[in-house]
C-alpha cells in the first residue's frame, strides 16, 4: 500500500502539480484537519481495500534462471482494489474544482499507473497497477456514508481505484533436471518365476534375480537411485494345476463355472 501512495504521489506531482505548490498528502480529511489548513492541497485519503476476487487465480507459475531452466513455482499473486477520496482544498471553490479537473484528466488518459513513476516493490513487478477513477461506487458502499464517518461536510471528491499486486512469497524449489535418457531393459520370463521374484522382494527376504523381469530406469540424478517399474512376459504362462476344470473320466467335458457368479 505504501509503494501505492508514492507511487500515486509521483504521478500527480509529475501530470497535474508541475510547477504549482500544491501539496499531496494522505491525510484523514475530517473537520479538525480541515480547519488547520492553510495552503493548498490535494489529499488522498485511502478509505477501502478490499481483494479483487474476479482476478485470483490457482497453480504455479514457473521461475526461470538467465539460462531459461525452470528454478521454481511460485504462487500466483493476489490483486487488491484500494479506493481513494481525492478531494482539494483552497480558498476559493474554483480553484478547487480546477485541481480536480486535473486530477481527472491525468487519469482518463492513463489507465494504469505507468512503469516510470512506479516505486518499491511495484517498481519490479511484471503485473500492471490498473486505474479507474470517478466509477460509480459498489451499492454497499457509497461516498457520502465516508463523509459522515469522517464527521465533515459533504464536498466535491473523485474516487480513485488502484488495482495493485500482492506477492503472497510463497515459492517452491523445483527438483534438479534429468541427466540421463530413458533406459529399458527386456529380458524373457514366466509368469512363475515373475511370482517367485515378488515373493523374494517381500521384507526380510533376498531380492532374488529374475530374467523374467522388465526393468524400466527412469534417468534422474546419477549420484541418486533411480526408480525402477517391473513387468513380465504375458507369452509364457505357466500351465494350470489340475483342479475344476480337469475333465472327468470318461472324456465327457466338465461344465466350466463362472468366476463371477450368478447374475
Amino acid at each position: 500500500m505504501h509503494d501505492v501512495d508514492e507511487s500515486l504521489r509521483a504521478l500527480i506531482r509529475r501530470d497535474v502539480l508541475a510547477g504549482t505548490d500544491v501539496e499531496v498528502l494522505l491525510d484523514a480529511p475530517t473537520s479538525e484537519w480541515s480547519a488547520r489548513r492553510n495552503a493548498p492541497t490535494l489529499d488522498l485519503y485511502l478509505y477501502d481495500i478490499r481483494e479483487d476476487m474476479g482476478r485470483r487465480e490457482n497453480g504455479l507459475i514457473d521461475v526461470f534462471d538467465e539460462d531459461g531452466r525452470v528454478t521454481g513455482r511460485a504462487r500466483p499473486p493476489r490483486f487488491y482494489k484500494l479506493s481513494y477520496l481525492v478531494t482539494a482544498w483552497t480558498q476559493r471553490p474554483e480553484d478547487e474544482h480546477r485541481l480536480l479537473s486535473a486530477v481527472l484528466g491525468c487519469f482518463i488518459r492513463h489507465d494504469r499507473i505507468p512503469d516510470d513513476v512506479l516505486t518499491g516493490e511495484l517498481a519490479g513487478s511484471t503485473f500492471p497497477v490498473a486505474v479507474s477513477i470517478a466509477l460509480p461506487p459498489p451499492q454497499d458502499r457509497a461516498l457520502s456514508d465516508v463523509w459522515s464517518a469522517l464527521g465533515g461536510e459533504l464536498k466535491p471528491s473523485l474516487d480513485l481505484v488502484v488495482t495493485a499486486p500482492f506477492d503472497v512469497g510463497r515459492h517452491d524449489a523445483a527438483g534438479p533436471p534429468v541427466l540421463e535418457p530413458l533406459q529399458v531393459g527386456v529380458s524373457a520370463g514366466s509368469t512363475r518365476e515373475h511370482r517367485q521374484a515378488r515373493s523374494a522382494r517381500r521384507p526380510g527376504g533376498a531380492r532374488a534375480a529374475n530374467p523374467a523381469l522388465i526393468d524400466t530406469v527412469l534417468g534422474g540424478d546419477p549420484e541418486r537411485p533411480g526408480r525402477t517399474l517391473h513387468f513380465h512376459d504375458m507369452t509364457r504362462e505357466a500351465a494350470p494345476a489340475a483342479g475344476d476344470d480337469d475333465p472327468p473320466p470318461g472324456g465327457a467335458p466338465a461344465p466350466r463355472r463362472s468366476r463371477r457368479g450368478a447374475r
